[in-house]
């Protein structure tokens, strides 16, 4: 893995803040980062908000509805877009950058789900042979990337996981939430559900 991290939450999220000040400090951080492209047809904070709405609209609770919404925290935080596309050669890992940074402040029920977003795409590939031909372009050429078909040990021990259930409606949410145009909530409607899971 090559890790490229341009921004850390440690400063964003510092204890030393309020817990308001601390969740405007990620929304801005959203808002100005989140303006490349995640793909052809959104940005980066369109789909994480394209994600929380579909939680939320799935009656998901406030942690899984965080959790879609900061999903791709990763990208957020490295610059991949100024990578010359190295990132779409390599894998830079984005969900274990998002979760590692997210631990000191979220709990398991937040990052697990987060962490294992990816290997649940594998998952659902490897059980549903025709979850494959319904992702984007761009999650189709990064699925051998990540890893390809699972094991047979691979998929009990995602089985294994206390979140992967969560995990794999964050992923269906995730594929759902590339809609170009679809106007949906913005930042702040999350404020309530990003305050209670804060845990530090």
């Amino acid at each position: 893995m090559k890790e490229k991290i341009e921004i850390s939450l440690h400063d964003v999220l510092s204890l030393e803040k309020t817990p308001d000040q601390r969740v405007d400090g990620l929304f801005e951080l959203m808002q100005v980062q989140g303006q490349s492209f995640y793909d052809e047809a959104v940005t980066q904070l369109e789909h994480a908000l394209q994600a929380a709405q579909l939680a939320r609209s799935s009656q998901a609770s406030m942690e899984q509805i965080t959790a879609a919404l900061l999903h791709d925290i990763g990208h957020f935080l490295m610059n991949e877009h100024e990578a010359h596309d190295d990132f779409l050669s390599e894998d830079w890992e984005h969900e274990t950058v998002g979760a590692r940074q997210l631990e000191p402040f979220f709990g398991r029920a937040i990052t697990d789900p987060i962490f294992l977003h990816v290997p649940a795409k594998r998952y659902l590939c490897t059980v549903e042979p025709d979850y494959f031909n319904g992702l984007s372009l761009a999650s189709q050429r990064s699925f051998a990337l990540q890893g390809g078909l699972m094991s047979d040990k691979e998929v009990a021990r995602f089985e294994s996981q206390p979140f992967h259930h969560t995990a794999v409606l964050l992923r269906r949410w995730d594929d759902g939430a590339k809609v170009r145009g679809l106007s949906v909530p913005g930042l702040e409607d999350y404020r309530v559900e990003v305050l209670s899971c804060l845990e530090h």
